[in-house]
C-alpha cells in the first residue's frame, strides 16, 4: 500500500528505564462464538457501530477474548484474540493485544504467515514482541540492528532497524502503516489493542490504554509510536492520515544501526505541520495514489532532540530472544548485532543492509531519500 512508508523512516526514538519483566495475565482465554451465517456482499456494511479508538478496556481484567466480533462487516472478522496470557505464548500465537514499554520491552505488528506484505495483511498483523511475558509471539534473535527508544513529554517511540522477513515480513517489501483507525475505523489490524505502563508513576505492572498510535514498517525498518492517553494532543503526535510518507516524516528520529540506546526527548513536530521559508505554518496535504507516486517534498521534517541517553548491549537486554529462532537458522550461536563489527548486522542474516552513515545527520538522510524517491515508484 505504501511505497514509501518505511523507506523514507531512516530515522527514530529514544528513551526510558528497563523496568522488570511483567508477570502474564492469570484469566485464560475463552472460547470463541460461534461466527455469524454467511452475508450476501451486497448486504454488508462498512463501518461498525463503535469505531476501535472508542473501544477501552481495564487491562488485563477488562479485555474480551476478540474487542472486533463486527463478522458481518464487509472486512469480516478479526483474524487473532486480545486475550493474550502465558497460554497463548509462542511463535504461532495470534494475540493482537501489544505493549510498548521500554527500551527492553515492545512490540511491534508483523504478518502471521510468512513471505507477507503489510499491502494485503495489515488488517491480519499480530504482536511480535521483546518480552515473553504478555501471550505473543517472540521477535527472534539477531533480527535487530540497532533500536532506540525515547520518552517525550506526550509520546513514548521505538524506532530501530529489523530484518523484517524474520518477522514473516517479505524482503524488500516497502511496508505500510497500521493504526487503531483504518479507512473502515476498524482498525488495522482489525481489533488490535495497544497498552503501555509509561505513564503509570513507576508501577510497571500499571497498564494504561494507549488510545492513539502509530507502527510503520518496511524496508528494514520500523517505528512505533503511542501517544500518552491524558495528553490533550494525542491524535496530532499520532496522525493516521500520512500513511504514504513513512517514519521520517510520521516519527523522525536519530536511531543508529548497531546501536541500542535509551532517552529522553524532545516532541516533534506534528506529523504533516510545518514552517514554509516565509515564515508561515503550513499543513501538508498527502495526494492519493491515484496520482501517482510523491516525487517531492515542500519540507524537511524536524529531527527532535534527544537528551539523556544510555546505551546497552543488546545480549543483555533481549537475553530472553536467544532461543528464539526461525527456519533455516545455524544450531550454533551466532554473535548478537551488537557485537558485530561495522553495520551490526549478524552474518546469518538477509537482505540488503542497513548502513548508519548519516543516519545522525537528518538533513542529509532527508536529502539523500528524497533524491531516490522517484527510483522507488517506477
Amino acid at each position: 500500500m505504501l511505497a514509501t512508508s518505511i523507506l523514507l523512516g531512516l530515522a527514530s526514538s529514544v528513551l526510558a528505564q528497563n523496568p522488570p519483566l511483567t508477570p502474564p495475565p492469570t484469566t485464560a482465554p475463552t472460547a470463541v462464538a460461534a461466527p455469524p451465517a454467511d452475508i450476501p456482499d451486497s448486504l454488508k456494511s462498512t463501518y461498525p457501530a463503535t469505531p476501535l479508538v472508542s473501544k477501552t478496556f481495564a487491562y488485563p481484567s477488562g479485555i474480551p477474548y476478540k474487542v472486533d466480533t463486527d463478522d458481518e462487516l464487509v472486512r469480516g472478522r478479526q483474524w487473532g484474540f486480545n486475550m493474550c496470557n502465558s497460554t497463548t505464548q509462542n511463535q504461532d500465537s495470534l494475540c493482537q493485544t501489544m505493549m510498548v514499554n521500554s527500551l527492553d520491552d515492545f512490540c511491534i505488528w508483523g504478518p502471521p504467515e510468512p513471505d507477507s506484505e503489510v499491502a494485503s495483511t495489515e488488517g491480519e498483523m499480530v504482536a511480535w514482541c521483546t518480552n515473553p511475558s504478555h501471550g505473543t509471539r517472540l521477535i527472534p534473535k539477531d533480527s535487530l540492528y540497532g533500536v532506540q527508544f525515547m520518552h517525550t513529554p506526550d509520546y513514548i517511540q521505538v524506532s530501530g532497524f529489523i530484518n523484517q522477513s524474520r518477522i514473516n515480513l517479505k524482503h524488500g517489501d516497502y511496508g505500510g502503516e497500521m493504526d487503531p483507525h483504518g479507512a473502515d475505523l476498524r482498525g488495522n489490524p482489525l481489533g488490535g489493542l495497544v497498552y503501555s505502563n509509561a505513564w503509570s508513576g513507576g508501577n510497571n505492572n500499571s497498564y494504561q490504554q494507549v488510545i492513539e498510535w502509530h507502527n510503520f514498517i518496511g524496508s528494514d525498518y520500523f517505528c512505533v509510536k503511542a501517544c500518552d492517553p491524558a495528553g490533550p494532543n494525542a491524535k496530532h503526535f499520532c496522525e493516521h492520515v500520512y500513511d504514504r510518507i513513512g517514519c521520517l516524516y510520521n516519527a523522525p528520529a536519530n536511531v543508529q544501526n548497531g546501536t541500542f540506546e535509551s532517552c529522553l526527548g524532545d516532541n516533534q513536530d506534528y506529523p504533516g505541520i510545518y514552517t514554509d521559508s516565509a515564515g508561515v505554518v503550513q499543513t501538508f496535504t498527502q495526494p492519493p495514489e491515484s496520482l501517482g507516486p510523491i516525487t517531492s517534498f515542500p519540507y524537511t521534517p524536524r529531527t527532535p532532540a534527544s537528551s539523556s541517553c544510555t546505551q546497552y548491549q543488546s545480549s543483555v537486554i533481549y537475553a530472553a530472544l536467544d532461543n528464539v529462532t526461525v527456519a533455516g537458522d545455524p544450531t550454533s550461536t551466532s554473535a548478537s548485532p551488537s557485537e558485530t563489527s561495522g553495520t551490526g548486522r549478524p552474518q546469518t542474516a538477509t537482505g540488503p543492509k542497513p548502513t548508519s552513515a548519516g543516519v545522525r545527520n537528518g538533513a542529509s538522510l532527508v536529502a539523500a531519500i528524497i533524491a531516490f524517491l522517484p527510483l522507488l515508484f517506477v
